[in-house]
């Protein structure tokens, strides 16, 4: 559930703004809302927590021999400041030389074909009369200049022709051909740009003797910066808490920020220890910072590693999906697996972390709790469809296949299974097509869910109205559902049109889905007033039209689960397939083992990514665009010290 918030605001002496922050701070209770402060020690901060990061990525990257052992050295806040910063200037020391030599390299490449040149040479005979230019001509061209020019030969290849002008001006000779090209001076002397080189390259050496003498700073640099962040946190709100600037000892301070109802007497004790001004209510309906807490029990809270990670908060004013989510999210990491064997080592994984935590005292883990879960739901998953390993059923032990359903069993993969209702010989539905009804059926089942909870919700709001709308795109979801398994699984078995025992589902199907549009359409934006509801549908009337077609493709979406486990199926085989023949070859024998271990493992990451792509998309967007859920919410971080 996501628990009730009170907004706060608490006003206080400014001279003592910076003791309250501490106290507010160990107290731990309050979500402020965001300031954006600033000041000299704030942007100080920054700076070191900027060089910190810079550090660690630089130090990061030195190589260490395997066998050196790296002391952690204990370096306190000023010295772990004063190499950051060192470093960062080394660093960009570096990166200047590597520029410099860039830039030489460039220019020896340029006369590489001259020989050594030197400027020296060159002014000492210019201050003799003798003026000396450079110049390239294609081979075929140099017996082609004038007599007038005199010129001498350096050296030739096969496309070009080296010489030199002999007082030629100050510019270019006009007798000189234009297929002649004048070589600039270089910035140094070869000689000199080669010493310059040479010289660069061993301050580099020096700068990385220094970096890799410092990567035993790592641990320092990290708990520091740790600390800064903190720090910085802290100063942020100092630096940008409203304040009263009359310059009085009675000027006041204050600042907003959200507490969990259920701890706002706590809090309300705190600001009396304090002698702070204390107000509080219940946040706008138009409030968009009101921070998101949920709390669930242990078990729905296994969910939390995963929502964690994707960085997923629903909205203050949203639903809280967490035991949803959890349900499906198992369903469809076993559908998605899809492999007994997989979850069996899945299972076994967690297991044995499970145990070494205990026995090391660790707490519990929600992540291994729900590794555990989700290699549970594997093992089931592959338990009634016969998957092991991707082994045909055929090698497997009767008792194993006898576990399985028949209906989507691998053990009965051959046969056609005929529903009551069908009368026409040769008609029926495969595994397979079994298989996409499950998957259909669990798109309808997570989709009413979401549609029940919202037309709830407007029902305990007193919004009946409203809730109608959620009614009607419910009856278009029902409706819906028989067209989807009309088009996509089998039409002779689920005719669109007609009749099944004497009932007509064809109108039944096409009723549903208009009644359904009209009260979605007419009561779906109702706001207190029908008329402006209805306007509002024919305002968007595209996108109210596309709803339709949304709830079709959204139905549809779900087969990815039937999809996904079979692509993962088919890899299996083909692992096993290529394995098998050098399984009996004793010589082989290790080779086997290492392809199988190599494809299956790799299989068992492809299925992970699909997971998270399929799995995770099915819950917070077909699922959560249904119910509402856009999770735009901002997790409740109250302002607290760090551990």
């Amino acid at each position: 559930m996501i628990l009730p918030m009170k907004k706060v605001s608490i006003v206080l002496l400014n001279k003592d703004r910076e003791n309250a922050l501490k106290e507010l701070r160990k107290a731990g209770l309050v979500h402020l809302e965001k300031v954006e402060g600033s000041s000299d020690k704030l942007s100080s901060y920054k700076e070191a927590f900027n060089n910190a990061l810079t550090t660690e990525a630089i130090l990061g990257e030195i190589k260490v021999p395997k066998k050196a052992k790296i002391a952690d050295v204990q370096l306190n806040d000023d010295q772990v400041v004063s190499l950051c910063a060192e470093v960062c200037k080394k660093a960009d020391e570096k990166k200047q030389l590597m520029e410099e030599i860039s830039s030489d390299t460039t220019e020896l490449d340029r006369f590489s074909n001259w020989g050594s040149v030197s400027l020296e040479d060159f002014e000492y005979l210019s201050s003799k009369g003798i003026q000396l230019k450079m110049y390239e001509i294609p081979a075929d061209k140099y017996h082609s200049i004038a007599d007038s020019i005199e010129t001498i030969l350096v050296n030739n290849d096969k496309k070009q022709v080296r010489f030199l002008i002999v007082n030629g001006g100050e510019g270019r000779p006009e007798a000189l051909l234009p297929e002649a090209f004048e070589v600039a001076m270089p910035r140094l002397s070869t000689d000199d740009l080669i010493a310059e080189i040479k010289a660069d390259e061993e301050k580099i050496d020096q700068i990385e003797k220094f970096f890799t003498e410092n990567v035993s700073a790592l641990s320092a640099i990290s708990r520091f910066k740790k600390t800064l962040t903190s720090d910085i946190e802290f100063e942020n709100v100092n630096a940008g808490m409203e304040h009263e600037s009359d310059g009085n000892v009675n000027d006041l301070a204050w600042i907003s920020g959200y507490v969990p109802a259920a701890d706002i007497e706590e809090f309300s004790n705190v600001c009396k220890e304090n002698h702070w001004a204390l107000a509080y209510d219940d946040p706008a309906d138009d409030d968009e910072q009101v921070p998101t807490k949920l709390k669930n029990n242990k078990f729905v809270s296994l969910i939390y590693p995963l929502t964690d990670f994707l960085g997923t908060v629903p909205g203050y004013h949203e639903y809280d999906i967490s035991g949803w989510f959890l349900l499906f999210f198992t369903i469809f990491f076993g559908m998605i697996f899809g492999d007994g064997g997989y979850g069996l080592l899945v299972t076994i994984f967690a297991l044995i972390m499970a145990i070494k935590n205990k026995a090391s005292k660790k707490p519990f883990s929600p992540l291994l709790g729900l590794v555990l879960l989700v290699g549970c739901a594997t093992i089931v998953w592959g338990t009634v469809t016969c998957t092991w390993f991707g082994i045909g059923p055929e090698y497997l032990p009767d008792w194993l296949k006898s576990l399985s359903i028949p209906l989507i069993s691998n053990a009965h993969s051959e046969r056609i299974w005929v529903p009551f209702w069908v009368t026409e010989e040769g008609v029926g539905l495969t595994k397979d097509q079994n298989l996409q009804i499950f998957c259909f059926i669990l798109a309808l089942l997570q989709l009413s869910i979401a549609h029940i909870k919202a037309t709830a919700r407007n029902i305990s709001e007193k919004n009946g109205l409203k809730a109608l709308g959620d009614i009607g795109s419910l009856l278009q979801l029902v409706g819906m559902f028989w067209i989807v398994l009309a088009m996509v699984v089998n039409g002779q078995v689920f005719p669109m049109l007609g009749e099944i025992k004497g009932i007509p589902v064809g109108k039944i199907e096409v009723s549903l889905i208009a009644i359904g549009f009209v009260l979605s359409f007419i009561f779906s934006n109702y706001e207190g007033s029908v008329i402006k509801s209805i306007l509002a549908s024919l305002k968007n009337i595209i996108s109210v039209l596309l709803g339709v077609v949304n709830i079709f493709s959204d139905i549809v979406s779900y087969i990815r689960l039937w999809a996904v486990g079979l692509a993962g199926a088919a890899i299996s085989d083909t692992v096993n397939t290529m394995a098998g023949p050098i399984l009996g070859h004793a010589i082989l024998f290790i080779a086997a083992v290492a392809l199988l271990v190599f494809g299956h493992g790799l299989n068992m990451i492809l299925n992970l990514l699909s997971v998270i792509v399929h799995g995770v998309r099915l819950n917070t967007l077909e699922f959560s665009t249904h119910l509402g859920v856009s999770w735009s919410g901002i997790k409740f971080q109250p302002f607290s010290e760090k551990k």
